[in-house]
């Protein structure tokens, strides 16, 4: 059975919505893991379920790592429920770590203590962003790595091309380099280096602008941190915003209000579709292990949702997969 280690103090808003999550997703998949929560037990034990008892294990963590401690800092704070909880990963007493806590600290923890897969530079992080075929696209790296080389982005091409089969499920995924134009002669010299290097996958179908992340023209889209958290973010920013628009515009009309009734369904889709919970967070590629980042505002359909994400990559076969054509393209 999968252990789940779950960092139950570092979401923005308490225990509550991480253990109420954990619940759901122990619900959802008829209780087919083990759930290990890891911060005071004397507050997490009293919000689960008698009947859920035996399915979850407590790991006793004093403190939390804050928003504005830094990433390096956070290896010091050994007793922390994100130290702890990616310990139990190191240890093999756990085969999979969730948090919605601080971000950087999960990664530097994560690449420190679990470890990078062999021949792996930098892990990334990728996430899924809606499409308007109402499919997705993953995105890496969103974060992890502000400054990158060529090799960077070769190495994060293939770790994206596997998640895409391995977890996705796509058998011929098309990968793309995000650039400012489509052309091979588009781009910084970094990204027409790369360029030159992640042509040698059968899945690269060449640069791409960044409305084809949203088109559904291309499965994975490779780019530095930089650049990518930047998307990530102005993303976030115009659904919110939209969302917003669209509120206001039918409050001050009668007949905008009329029409609001009759598209409610689609109303309901479209939030659905830009909403963070429904994906629950962000597999940090390229560790010899799961973690998955989640964001710190995570209500409890997010954690259940990350929950889902880390069983799904637990079951998956992508890390020998990574391992296997880095060493493949090495040797090329």
């Amino acid at each position: 059975m999968l252990r789940i280690a779950i960092d139950a103090k570092g979401g923005d808003f308490g225990p509550s919505p991480i253990v109420e999550g954990t619940i759901q997703a122990l619900y959802a998949c008829k209780k087919s893991f083990h759930a290990i929560l890891v911060g005071e037990e004397s507050e997490l034990k009293p919000l689960v379920p008698d009947n859920l008892l035996k399915n979850i294990s407590f790991v006793q963590a004093n403190e939390c790592v804050n928003m504005e401690e830094s990433a390096s800092g956070a290896i010091k704070k050994r007793d922390s429920s994100i130290y702890k909880a990616i310990e139990l990963v190191k240890e093999k007493k756990a085969d999979a770590v969730v948090s919605a806590g601080h971000s950087g600290a999960t990664m530097g923890l994560a690449t420190l203590k679990i470890g990078r897969i062999e021949g792996i530079i930098r892990p990334a992080i990728a996430t899924l962003m809606p499409t308007l075929n109402s499919s997705h696209t993953l995105v890496l790296d969103v974060g992890a790595n502000v400054d990158c080389k060529s090799e960077h982005l070769f190495q994060f091409a293939i770790m994206g091309e596997a998640y895409a089969k391995e977890v996705l499920k796509i058998k011929h995924p098309k990968l793309g380099l995000l650039s400012n134009g489509e052309e091979p002669s588009k781009g910084n010299e970094t990204t027409k280096e790369a360029f030159k290097k992640i042509k040698r996958l059968d899945s690269f179908v060449g640069n791409v602008e960044g409305n084809n992340i949203f088109d559904g023209s291309v499965d994975v889209v490779i780019c530095d941190g930089f650049v990518g958290n930047i998307v990530l973010k102005t993303s976030e920013g115009v659904a919110e915003s939209i969302t917003k628009i669209i509120k206001h515009n039918i409050q001050r009309s009668a007949v905008a209000i009329t029409g609001a009734v009759l598209m409610r369904k689609v109303f309901k889709i479209l939030k659905k579709q830009v909403d963070y919970a429904e994906y629950g967070g962000a597999p940090l590629l390229g560790i010899d292990g799961c973690a998955i980042v989640s964001h710190g505002k995570s209500n409890a359909k997010a954690i259940k949702n990350a929950i889902f994400q880390a069983i799904a990559f637990s079951n998956s076969t992508i890390n020998s997969q990574i391992q296997n054509q880095i060493a493949h393209y090495k040797e090329g």
